[in-house]
């Protein structure tokens, strides 16, 4: 029988993960008390096969119920699989705000008391999880994919994801491997390519006939398919490579094109230019 603990911070989307169990007909249940875990386990074991996917969410919700979780987990014979939730503490603030709820161990209401708490209340879990997803760059949709590809036959065994971002606007908080081209020529002082993107065929002739960007592109090629394999067999589902520039617009998104297109001979990718919309007028 599969048995997958679901954990982590508050906010970071456990319930959609755990829908995601459901989809692909895991028996789910949330917020079961640690305590009842190995219980529920037998009873699923005496209905003959019936149940051979188990999905539970748990964490500090269960209050007292909650405390001494990982001896529970580790005295118990199951061996699950434990998926950890997180992300950062501005993104768990923003949704505490969003949704208008207060966090489960914020007594006087500020979410960040309760998430310094939690994450040192869950600390040992997150120790021995076998998947640790941040969620912080995520929607809803994109967390249910990541989920479905670990666990889903029929997904990818491996995909790399390339995406694109401007420094200004912060590194990716899931990215594998950061590259930086801000040294490359910057076609934002050329005024007729300044508008437009690295997608857009003048802003990529200008950014890769310097010689300096065709040399790097074949650095970085030569590196991501030496690191491939290894990552590959380490057991990751996938990899995400963040290529920046100042802004986001030209040459990372050029960058991360080439690199795109260029892997996709061979891999699955998939490709995102996270911040080439940002600061249009």
């Amino acid at each position: 029988m599969k048995f997958v603990i679901i954990t982590g911070m508050s906010g970071a989307g456990k319930t959609l993960a755990l829908r995601s169990f459901e989809d692909m007909g895991y028996f789910c249940i949330d917020n079961l008390p640690p305590k009842l875990i190995p219980k529920f386990a037998d009873i699923c074991q005496e209905v003959d096969g019936e149940i051979e996917k188990v999905a539970i969410v748990v964490d500090i919700r269960g209050g007292k119920f909650f405390s001494g979780v990982s001896k529970i987990l580790d005295d118990s014979k199951l061996e699950p699989t434990i998926v950890y939730l997180e992300a950062t503490d501005d993104v768990l603030i923003r949704r505490f705000k969003e949704t208008r709820r207060l966090h489960p161990l914020a007594s006087d209401g500020r979410p960040i008391d309760g998430i310094t708490k939690e994450r040192e209340q869950l600390a040992l879990l997150r120790e021995a999880a076998n998947h640790i997803i941040d969620t912080s760059e995520f929607t809803g949709h994109q967390l249910s994919k990541a989920i479905k590809q670990k666990f889903q036959k029929g997904y990818p065994s491996f995909t790399v994801n390339i995406m694109s971002f401007g420094f200004r606007y912060g590194i990716p908080h899931d990215a594998d491997l950061v590259f930086d081209v801000r040294f490359l020529p910057n076609p934002h002082y050329i005024n007729e390519l300044q508008p437009k993107t690295g997608d857009d065929t003048d802003v990529q002739q200008y950014v890769m006939k310097h010689k300096i960007a065709q040399d790097f592109l074949k650095k970085l090629e030569d590196m991501v398919n030496f690191l491939l394999p290894l990552y590959k067999e380490e057991g990751k589902a996938q990899i995400m490579i963040g290529i920046g520039c100042t802004g986001g617009k030209h040459r990372s998104v050029t960058l991360a094109n080439i690199l795109s297109e260029k892997l996709g001979e061979t891999e699955k990718v998939n490709l995102f230019h996270r911040d080439i919309n940002k600061g249009k007028k």
